[in-house]
């Protein structure tokens, strides 16, 4: 069971770094190259979506595996839509779990 739980702890951080390289291109890249933006939105925007379905479905996984409360599931699923809300859960939430 402690791989599922690594395996969500490696995906919060994969989810984190994909939402902030995204933002990255977006407020970064945008206002001075545009075709370039155009060019790397899909692949990042397509990897980041992929990453935080996989997200959330360690989460539900957990929850269930673990008997984790309702809240705590919310919690975790809501801190993936902020930037460097995953980088929380994993470092407050997710490394002393057993």
């Amino acid at each position: 069971m402690k791989n599922v739980i690594a395996q969500l702890r490696l995906f919060s951080v994969l989810e984190g770094v994909s939402y902030i390289v995204l933002f990255s291109n977006m407020l970064l890249v945008k206002p001075f190259n545009l075709e370039l933006y155009r060019k790397l939105l899909y692949p990042i925007g397509m990897t980041h979506g992929i990453l935080f379905v996989i997200y959330l479905g360690l989460v539900l996984i957990c929850t269930f595996q673990y008997k984790w409360s309702f809240s705590k599931m919310t919690l975790l699923m809501l801190v993936s839509f902020l930037p460097f809300g995953t980088f929380w859960s994993e470092k407050k939430l997710l490394r002393n779990v057993n």
